[in-house]
């Protein structure tokens, strides 16, 4: 079987793994679990604990004892064992310590993945720069195709996303082991202090002003992210709640809306090129941060009605949002640090924005949402009173399934979200980040730095 062939397979189920559950997993929490607001945001801070110190022991595992392709397959069987396991959790809070586990598990793969794909290219006499972006391209489709699946089958609320992700990812474990070899060099990390092994040289580069002030950003905007993959999609199913909205396109296909986001994310690296060229490392970045704000504001005021094509120019407007901080902070630190410790500034980069900056906005905005946002009512007969309904409906019976009501007060409240406010707080977050990043942030634009930039 062609190499190409082979990596594209491995980059599809890659990202299909994710994408089964990550933007759907809200609605199963708070639509078929009704758990509480403030815990969920603890599950998208999995990620970022995972992402502060897996991937870098992964990689010291791969470079001195064990195949990168084996180890990368034994991580993802061992991830859908775990995944396997998620549908039987009755309490949010083993189910934050198993996701965690998952994501010990998933979060190393991502760069593993890559090690393996450029090492089969290498080894096929391929040329990665120009081979390797077309097939990981397919991890976002993989990604999109996951959500549609997902959504399509009806599992968007359902256990069964778990199973669809954990499938997924034991057959990817097994085939990995099919994959051209890439052994373990040994020598890579001979002669290196245990604090340079675990990449925390890095660290120094916080003694530069404007990496320091760079590295800030980068949190900031890597927390910014976690609020879209975390209450995107059940967002758009809430209004479901409106009799109004209920049977509209965008809540029977709420993920697949969402996944506009991915699609709009594969059509906007196409166009980094010109834009870094035109405009300079800072001021993409800055389109970046003002994208973030469109990307919230559209959001609050979108409504599957007269308001959806905020809704969808809110989706759209992400893949500028994502990927051009993203691919220009790269290439920022790629032309500020020095070589010898590059990739540990790379590693410090992807730890600010995916470790540091997803527990930051995952943590924060659960609290957030849930004290200052989230009506809760303890009175039966209010609620009922409220939105107009009766102890027949659908949707009250559901959110009274873990609840005892005794004279009409429940032991637990029924929690509303007001999504409105709750975007717009968001908004307000990204464009302080864009107008604190144009005044704090100098950055000269130096036409050479972008001139090789391929896609």
């Amino acid at each position: 079987m062609n190499v190409k062939f082979r990596l594209t397979i491995m980059n599809f189920f890659q990202f299909f793994v994710w994408g089964a559950w990550l933007i759907t997993v809200a609605n199963y929490w708070f639509g078929t679990k009704n758990w509480d607001g403030a815990q969920f945001g603890a599950i998208f801070s999995t990620m970022g604990i995972a992402s502060i110190f897996m991937p870098t022991l992964c990689g010291i595992i791969a470079d001195r004892w064990i195949n990168a392709e084996k180890l990368y397959g034994t991580l993802h069987i061992l991830g859908g064992l775990t995944l396997m396991y998620v549908p039987q959790i009755s309490n949010p809070t083993d189910f934050f310590w198993v996701i965690l586990v998952a994501m010990i598990f998933y979060m190393p793969t991502i760069a593993l993945s890559n090690s393996v794909a450029y090492n089969a290219l290498k080894k096929g006499g391929l040329d990665v720069v120009k081979d390797f972006p077309p097939i990981r391209v397919w991890g976002t489709v993989g990604f999109i195709v996951a959500m549609w699946i997902t959504n399509l089958t009806g599992n968007k609320a359902s256990e069964n996303q778990f199973y669809i992700a954990a499938i997924a990812a034991i057959f990817l474990g097994i085939y990995s082991f099919t994959l051209p070899k890439c052994k373990p060099e040994g020598n890579t990390t001979e002669n290196k202090s245990f604090v340079e092994l675990i990449g925390l040289s890095s660290f120094k580069l916080f003694a530069d002003y404007k990496l320091a002030l760079f590295f800030v950003f980068s949190m900031f905007l890597g927390a910014a992210l976690q609020l879209t993959n975390a209450y995107g999609d059940v967002f758009l199913d809430d209004f479901k709640h409106n009799p109004i909205y209920a049977d509209s396109l965008v809540v029977k296909y709420s993920t697949l809306i969402m996944s506009i986001s991915q699609i709009s994310e594969t059509l906007f690296i196409l166009a980094i090129p010109f834009f870094l060229k035109r405009f300079g490392i800072k001021q993409v970045m800055l389109f970046s941060m003002i994208a973030w704000v469109l990307r919230f504001g559209l959001f609050a005021y979108g409504d599957p009605g007269d308001g959806l094509w905020m809704i969808i120019l809110s989706c759209v407007v992400y893949g500028m949002a994502f990927d051009f901080f993203n691919i220009s902070g790269s290439l920022f630190v790629e032309t500020s640090t020095d070589s010898k410790i590059r990739s540990s500034a790379q590693g410090l980069f992807m730890m600010m924005t995916n470790g540091f900056g997803a527990v930051l906005g995952s943590v924060t905005s659960g609290f957030v949402i849930d004290k200052f946002f989230t009506d809760k009512y303890y009175n039966l007969n209010e609620f009922l009173t409220k939105f107009n309904l009766t102890t027949d409906n659908e949707w009250v019976k559901s959110l009274l399934k873990d609840k005892v009501v005794t004279d009409n007060v429940l032991d637990k409240p029924i929690g509303i979200i007001q999504w409105e406010p709750v975007w717009l707080t968001f908004a307000i977050y990204a464009a302080i980040i864009a107008i604190a990043f144009a005044i704090l942030f100098k950055h000269k634009h130096n036409p050479k730095d972008v001139s090789n930039i391929s896609h």
